[in-house]
């Protein structure tokens, strides 16, 4: 997969680069079962997951949210009618990377049981590849920028001990 300027992209069999600093946030809003969500989410683990996919420091907000707080977000800033999985709001990304990640509990938690996936492992990939969409990486501009976000994906969760999501 050819780099891309200001992005790693480590060739296989080579160690990744130290991670960079990270100032995270993590915050849950009120939903039902989010006590599930709180218990696969530990802080010291949401970090690794989001340092890993870091290639710069970064100060970000990670805030797992119900539906209609994710719903009411995708229609206002993205005109989706609907709640999505994972939102990503990036407001710079040099030097500092500054994002806000807001992923919707219910919806990640029903995806990871139509894939037959631990819910873990399912927002493990969501949090890195929201923290790619902040540091300017782009699945939606073409197919040759989807298939070099995918195996970057697949290459820093597998680092994760984390299965191929897709």
């Amino acid at each position: 997969m050819p780099s891309k300027p200001g992005r790693r992209s480590p060739a296989p069999g080579h160690a990744l680069p130290p991670k960079p600093r990270l100032d995270l946030t993590l915050q849950f809003g009120r939903f039902a079962g989010a006590s599930a969500h709180r218990a696969v989410l530990a802080r010291a683990t949401v970090a690794r997951w989001i340092e890993r996919a870091l290639a710069r420091p970064a100060q970000i907000a990670v805030r797992i949210v119900g539906e209609a707080e994710a719903h009411e977000l995708n229609l206002q800033y993205r005109g989706k009618d609907y709640a999505t999985n994972v939102l990503t709001f990036d407001y710079a990304r040099e030097p500092v990377v500054m994002a806000d990640l807001v992923l919707c509990g219910p919806v990640v938690e029903r995806e990871a049981r139509e894939q037959r996936k631990p819910l873990q492992a399912h927002y493990a990939h969501l949090l890195v590849h929201g923290v790619l969409h902040a540091q300017g990486w782009d699945h939606e501009s073409g197919e040759r920028d989807a298939l070099e976000m995918e195996a970057l994906e697949i290459l820093l969760l597998g680092s994760l001990g984390v299965a191929n999501p897709y």
